[in-house]
Parts: structure tokens; sequence; C-alpha cells
């Protein structure tokens, strides 16, 4: 696709769900793929598949929330291909819970995973970027990023600090691409740190009408594809069912 093709994609969060779409939709147009999360044998068959299908693709592990792994990572990315062109900021989880469970560790995992790996993968991004004269971020927020709900405050604010990092490093931007994506419900695998009973029932529910993640990852494509005076930046994909 036009814009995409042998542009070099770093993806966090790329083992499973949306990060995994992602890298297999923009493999096969023709973009050169890092994959990047803590489960390498997951990334390792991913890798395979793209490759047996003549993708480009390469992995490395990487825990978002360590800044040094998250410049290793992107540099890894640099010195395999030559240039990094975007970085899909992707990691992220969801273990919700109501504010009186009080369940302070998971509060402080959603802010490490969800805020401090979106700020490491641009720490680590962003001089490349700029001493390229160019690239793209692009920031998995949430529906959550819009709408509060119970058992969710403290994702959503994780959330809302996604959109606010990244309209403020748009506005700072003048050839660096910056794009939220906000996804309604999806099938994946977030939420399966939940470990609350009636978080986990509502998100059932919830999920009863949910996309799959290729619906994102088009989003993605989408976005990457524009010509590089284009910046769109901020994208809601929700299930057409859905109220929220």
């Amino acid at each position: 696709m036009l814009n995409v093709e042998n542009k070099v994609i770093a993806i966090t969060g790329a083992s499973s769900g949306i990060g995994e779409a992602t890298a297999k939709l923009l493999a096969e147009n023709g973009a050169r793929v890092v994959l990047g999360a803590r489960r390498t044998d997951r990334l390792e068959k991913i890798v395979e598949e793209i490759r047996h299908q003549g993708g480009s693709a390469e992995f490395k592990a990487v825990n978002v929330t360590d800044r040094e792994d998250m410049k290793a990572f992107i540099h890894f990315a640099k010195d395999t291909f030559g240039r990094v062109d975007v970085i899909f900021n992707n990691a992220g989880v969801m273990p919700l819970s109501p504010m009186n469970a009080l369940k302070v560790e998971e509060w402080d995992n959603m802010i490490n995973v969800n805020i401090n790996g979106v700020l490491n993968g641009i720490a680590a991004g962003l001089p490349i970027m700029e001493a390229q004269g160019s690239g793209q971020f692009i920031n998995t927020a949430s529906i959550g990023a819009h709408v509060v709900v119970p058992t969710g405050a403290v994702y959503c604010a994780t959330k809302y600090a996604v959109w606010a990092i990244s309209e403020g490093l748009r506005q700072e931007s003048k050839n660096i691409r910056v794009t939220t994506i906000s996804p309604g419900v999806v099938e994946t695998e977030l939420g399966s740190d939940i470990t609350e009973d009636s978080a986990q029932e509502a998100l059932k529910e919830f999920r009863k009408i949910a996309l799959t993640p290729d619906a994102i990852a088009r989003a993605v494509l989408y976005a990457i594809s524009q010509p590089d005076d284009v910046d769109v930046n901020e994208m809601i994909v929700r299930p057409t069912a859905s109220a929220f």
C-alpha cells in the first residue's frame, strides 16, 4: 500500500490481539515489522508465519515498563533495518475493579504499562525520528479515554493520559506524525488479568458484540498509509452495535 511499503514499524504488545493482527497486516502490505513483547515463544511463531507469507519481520523481547529495555528494542529495529519509521505503542493491561476494592498494586501496574510504557516508547524513538526528519507514533488509547465507566476509573485515567501525551507530542512536532487509536470493545487478551468477579462478568457481557483485532489493524494501516503531510490524529473504532 502507498506509503507503507518498506517502512520500518516497531510494535509493542505484539504477541497477541491487536499487536499481532497489525503486524501481520502491515507485513502483507510490504512493511518491515519488528515485534516486541515479553512472550518470545509467541513472537517467534508470529514472525515465522509472516516470513512464510513472504513478509519481513524480526522480534525482540521487551518490557515496556523498563526504559532501557524499551530503548534497546527500538535501537534493535534501527540497527536491523537502518531506520525507524513508525512506533506503535500498543502494549496495555486492564485489570478492572471498583475503587473500593483497593487493588492498589493493579493500579500501579496499569500506570506503569499504559502510561510509562508509552512514554518509554516515545523517549526511545523521538531522537531517532528527529534525526531522520520524519516518523510516526501510534498510541493505543481506548474508548475509555472518552467514557468513564464503573470499575474503569484507573484504567480510563491511564487512557486519558495516553490521549493527552499524544496530543501534546502532536502539537510540538512539525515533521513527526502522531496518531491516537481508541478501540471500543475488541476480542483480545486484554482484561484476562481482572481479579474482581463483578468486573469479569461485566466484561464478558460487554464482549458479546466485540470487534476482532483486525478491525483495529486496518485503522492503523490507514493512518500509516496517508501521505507524509497528512496526520490522522485520532481514530475511535467501535462495534456498530455498541453504545460506548
